[in-house]
C-alpha cells in the first residue's frame, strides 16, 4: 500500500512538473508536513532526484515560513504581442515595473538602498499556443536563442516558420536579505549518537534501525540511512543509500551517498498488478500533457480532446490516460489495422486517420511508435488528437451535409511520419494541401503534430525507462497479465449474470435502426447486431473500431471494477457485424485511388457512437438514456475553424444492474459517455475567436421524471461578430432519450438561428447554415 501511494505521488509530481515544463531531476525535492519525511526518500527515488531539503519546521505546514520568508514583490504587464514588435521597448518596459515595485516598497516604509530587483523574466509562446515558457531577460540579443533552445529541451522539436509571442513580461523585486548563504559550506560534520533502536520492515524482514531525536541533535550531524529522525513537530525516515546532514538553520539536506540502483522490492501478485497498472498509466497520462502543453489547437489544449494509450507488442490496448473513451477503445483496432499494411520498425512514426484502418473521423489523427528495447519489442505507444482544421467543404472538418468521406477533409491512409529517425514533413504536407478539399491551416497542423511527436517521445521513454528500472520480461509479462485480469473480470460477471439474452432497439431521429442481442453462451458474450440499418446515405455511418470503443466503454461500466480500458474485456466477446452503417467499408472501396467511393462517417464517430452506447446500456438495464448525443457545433471561415460539444443530462439508474443496489439521479450538464472533453473556457472562446458568449446554463426540468430524476440539460447561445459558416451534428431532436423501468423520457433538444432583426429560424438536428454579424445561435 505504501508503494502504491509513493508511485502514485511520484507519478502526479512527474505529471505536473511535464505540464509545466520542468524536469523533476534538475531539482531538489523540498519535503514538508509531517508526514512528507517519511516518503522523501522513496519518492526523490523515483523521480531520480540526487537531494532532499527538509526544514525543521515541516509539520507546522506553511505559517512559519510565510514568516520569515524574504520580502518579495512581483509585478507583471500582460503583453500579447509579437517578440519581434517588442524588442525595440521591453528593457523601457521593464525598467517600468521596477520603479512601480520599488515605489511601493518606499511607501511601505522599507529604505531606499535596501531595495534590489532579483530578476526580471519574459514568457514566451508560440502564437496560438496556450502554454508559455519562462525565459530570464538577460540579453535581448539572445532571446531567441535561449527560448529555442529551451523549446527544443523541452518539447524535442522546433516549430519553424510561427510568429513567437511575449505573453507577458515580470519582474522580482525585493528587501536585500542579510542572511548568510551556504550554509552548509565549512561545517565540521559528526556523528551523533542515537537515542533508541527501533524495528523496522524491510522487505518483508524485521530489522533493527537507529532513531534520533532531531532537537538534540547540533550544526553539522551527519546520520547515515537506514534511520529515523523524529522532532516534535515531524518524522523523517532516512532510507539506505542516503545520508541526512543538519545545516546552521537546523534544516536538514539529505543526499543519495551513492548512484547505485536501490534493492528490488517485491509485492504480492494483486499489488504487483496495481502496480503495473499504474505505472503504465502514469505513462500514458505524461504523453496527455505533453501533447496539451505542445498543442496550438483549442480543441486539445483547452477541449482535451485527445487521447493516450499504451499497447503491447500484438497491438493490445493495454491502459489508457482518462482520456476520450471512443478514442480509445478503437486504438488497439488501429495499431492492428495499420500493421498488416505498414512494417513499423525502431525508429517510425506512424500517422493515420483513415476510418477503415481503425480511425474515429478525419479531424482525429493517430500516431502510433513501436518501442524497442535493447532491439526487441516492448509494445507501442499511440495518442490521437483532434485537429481543428483538416480541410472539407466545411470549416472545421465536420459538414453537416456530407455524403462521402472526401467532404470531410483529407484522408491519410497509414504513411511514415517519421521513417528510420528521418521525418517526412514535405510528404505529409503534400498530402494535407494536395486533397480534393484541402486544409485551410496546414501550420496549425503540422504545430499540432509536432505537439503530438513529442508526446509519442515521452511514451516511448517512459516504456523504455519502466524496461531498465524492472527488466523487459517482467514489463511484457505484466502487460499479459492485465489483460487476463481485465478478461477474468468479465468472465466472473458472465458466470454470476441471471440472464442470457439480453436485447434492445433504439432508432436515430431519422429513423435509421440501431439493433443489439447479447447472448452469453459458454462463458462467452455474443454481441450482435443484426437488424441494423443499411449503411448511411448521409455522414451517420459509424465503422467496426467504433463499435469496439462502445461495447469495450459498456463492458468496463458492466464489470464495475477500477480497472483501465483494457481488451482483455474483449478476449471473451465475439462481435458480429454485417454489412450496415456499423460497417460501411469494404475491401474495394478503401483504396486510395477510389476516396470518392468512401461513405461519410463523422456523424458516425460523434452521434451513432452514443447513440449505440445507450442502446447497450438499455440491453443491459444499467442505467437510463443520457444526452445521447456530442451536440456538435461547429463556425468557422476560410481563416479558421472552431469546434465545440455540448454537455447534456447523464440517466438516472437503479443500481440493479451494475451490482450496486441503490438507485441514483442522473448529473446535469455534463459531457457523458463516449466524449469525455472540456468546453473552451468563455475567456478563451471570446479571445481567440470573433463571438461573444450570451447564455451557458442548466436547462432546468429537462431530465425525465421518475424515482430516480434524469439529469437536466444545457442552453448555450452565442453572438457572431463575423460573417461566418455554421454547422450542427446532433441527435435526440425528434425521439426522446428513454426513461428506464417506467421513467419518463427527457426533453428532446432544439436549436434556432436568430437573425440580427429578430427573425427566429429553427435548425434541424443535422444542418448547415451562413450567419451574419450580429446573429445569434441558441441550443436548448
Amino acid at each position: 500500500l505504501i508503494q502504491i501511494a509513493n508511485e502514485k505521488m511520484a507519478d502526479t509530481i512527474k505529471q505536473v512538473s511535464i505540464q509545466r515544463g520542468h524536469n523533476p531531476t534538475d531539482y531538489t525535492l523540498l519535503s514538508f508536513g509531517g508526514a512528507g519525511g517519511q516518503h522523501a526518500c522513496a519518492l526523490a527515488e523515483m523521480l531520480e532526484m540526487k537531494k532532499i531539503l527538509i526544514p525543521y519546521d515541516a509539520g507546522l505546514l506553511s505559517a512559519y515560513g510565510i514568516g520569515h520568508a524574504k520580502i518579495e514583490h512581483f509585478e507583471e504587464k500582460l503583453i500579447l504581442r509579437p517578440l519581434a514588435q517588442e524588442l525595440l521597448t521591453l528593457s523601457d518596459t521593464f525598467n517600468q515595473l521596477i520603479k512601480i515595485g520599488s515605489q511601493k516598497f518606499l511607501l511601505e516604509g522599507y529604505p531606499e538602498h535596501k531595495i534590489k530587483y532579483e530578476k526580471k523574466l519574459i514568457f514566451l509562446r508560440f502564437k496560438g499556443q496556450e502554454s508559455t515558457l519562462e525565459i530570464d531577460f538577460e540579453n535581448i540579443q539572445k532571446i531567441v536563442t535561449v527560448f529555442k533552445k529551451k523549446y527544443k529541451s523541452i518539447y524535442g522539436h522546433w516549430v519553424k516558420n510561427k510568429e513567437i509571442e511575449v505573453e507577458s513580461i515580470r519582474v522580482i523585486i525585493s528587501i536585500e536579505d542579510t542572511t548568510k548563504k551556504n550554509v552548509f559550506s565549512a561545517i565540521k560534520k559528526y556523528k551523533p549518537k542515537a537515542q533508541s533502536i527501533s524495528s523496522y520492515l524491510d522487505r518483508g524482514r524485521l530489522s533493527q534501525i537507529d532513531v534520533y531525536q532531531w532537537e538534540q541533535l547540533t550544526t553539522g550531524a551527519t546520520i547515515l540511512g537506514p534511520a529515523i529522525v523524529a522532532s516534535r513537530n515531524s518524522t523523517t525516515f532516512v532510507e539506505s543509500n542516503w545520508r541526512f546532514q543538519l545545516d546552521r538553520s537546523n534544516n536538514a539536506m539529505l543526499a543519495k551517498k551513492t548512484s547505485s540502483a536501490s534493492s528490488k522490492k517485491h509485492f504480492n501478485r494483486e499489488a504487483s498488478i496495481e502496480l503495473f497498472s499504474n505505472r503504465f498509466t502514469s505513462i500514458a497520462q505524461e504523453m496527455g500533457a505533453m501533447l496539451q502543453r505542445t498543442s496550438f489547437s483549442v480543441n486539445v489544449k483547452e477541449r482535451l480532446d485527445f487521447s493516450c494509450a499504451l499497447l503491447d507488442a500484438k497491438g493490445y490496448l493495454i491502459v489508457n490516460a482518462p482520456h476520450i473513451p471512443v478514442h480509445l477503445g478503437s486504438m488497439g483496432v488501429c495499431v492492428r489495422e495499420v500493421k498488416k499494411v505498414l512494417n513499423m520498425a525502431e525508429g517510425d512514426v506512424v500517422i493515420t486517420n483513415h476510418p477503415a484502418f481503425g480511425g474515429s473521423h478525419l479531424p482525429d489523427v493517430t500516431l502510433i511508435k513501436p518501442v524497442f528495447f535493447q532491439k526487441k519489442l516492448i509494445g507501442y505507444v499511440a495518442n490521437r488528437a483532434h485537429h481543428a482544421e483538416i480541410g472539407g467543404i466545411k470549416p472545421g472538418s465536420m459538414p453537416a451535409n456530407a455524403t462521402q468521406l472526401e467532404e470531410e477533409g483529407v484522408i491519410i491512409a497509414p504513411n511514415y511520419l517519421i521513417k528510420n529517425n528521418q521525418p517526412q514533413w514535405d510528404k505529409i504536407s503534400k498530402l494535407f494541401t494536395s486533397a480534393k478539399y484541402p486544409t485551410r491551416l496546414l501550420e496549425e497542423n503540422l504545430a499540432d503534430l509536432n505537439g503530438a511527436l513529442a508526446s509519442i517521445y515521452v511514451g516511448e521513454k517512459g516504456l523504455q525507462e519502466l524496461c531498465r528500472k524492472h527488466g523487459s520480461q517482467e514489463v511484457t509479462m505484466y502487460m499479459g497479465r492485465l489483460k487476463r485480469y481485465a478478461s477474468a473480470l468479465l468472465n466472473n460477471k458472465l458466470a454470476e449474470s441471471s440472464k442470457k439474452l439480453f436485447k434492445a432497439e433504439e432508432c436515430l431521429d431519422d429513423g435509421s435502426k440501431l439493433k443489439v442481442r447479447l447472448e452469453i453462451r459458454n462463458s462467452k458474450l455474443l454481441v450482435d447486431f443484426s437488424g441494423t440499418s443499411k449503411i448511411h446515405p448521409g455522414n451517420l455511418n459509424a465503422t467496426p473500431a467504433i463499435v469496439q470503443s462502445v461495447v469495450l466503454y459498456v463492458l468496463r461500466l458492466w464489470v464495475n471494477k477500477p480497472i483501465a480500458m483494457n481488451e482483455g474485456l474483449m478476449e471473451r466477446v465475439k462481435l458480429i457485424l454485417p454489412k450496415c452503417m456499423l460497417n460501411p467499408f469494404s475491401a474495394v472501396n478503401i483504396r486510395i485511388n477510389q476516396a470518392n467511393m468512401l461513405p461519410a462517417v463523422v456523424g458516425g464517430n460523434t452521434e451513432v457512437s452514443q447513440r449505440l452506447t445507450d442502446t447497450l446500456l438499455k440491453a443491459l438495464g444499467l442505467v437510463a438514456c443520457s444526452q445521447g448525443t456530442m451536440n456538435n457545433f461547429l463556425f468557422g471561415n476560410d481563416q479558421f475553424g472552431y469546434y465545440e460539444t455540448i454537455g447534456g443530462g447523464t440517466g438516472a439508474g437503479n443500481g440493479v444492474g451494475n451490482g450496486v443496489g441503490n438507485g441514483f439521479a442522473g448529473a446535469d450538464a455534463v459531457h457523458s459517455h463516449m466524449t469525455n472533453t472540456r468546453i473552451t473556457d468563455p475567456e478563451i472562446l471570446e479571445l481567440r475567436y470573433p463571438v461573444r458568449l450570451e447564455k451557458f446554463e442548466i436547462r432546468k426540468n429537462s431530465g425525465g421524471k421518475g424515482k430516480w430524476k434524469g439529469g437536466d440539460g444545457i442552453i448555450r447561445e452565442i453572438t457572431f461578430k463575423e460573417n461566418m459558416e455554421v454547422n450542427i451534428l446532433s441527435q435526440h431532436r425528434k425521439e426522446k432519450p428513454y426513461g428506464l423501468m417506467g421513467g419518463d423520457a427527457g426533453k428532446t433538444g432544439e436549436q434556432f438561428l436568430i437573425e440580427y432583426s429578430g427573425k427566429k429560424i429553427k435548425l434541424k438536428g443535422m444542418d448547415s447554415a451562413s450567419v451574419k454579424k450580429g446573429d445569434k445561435i441558441t441550443f436548448v
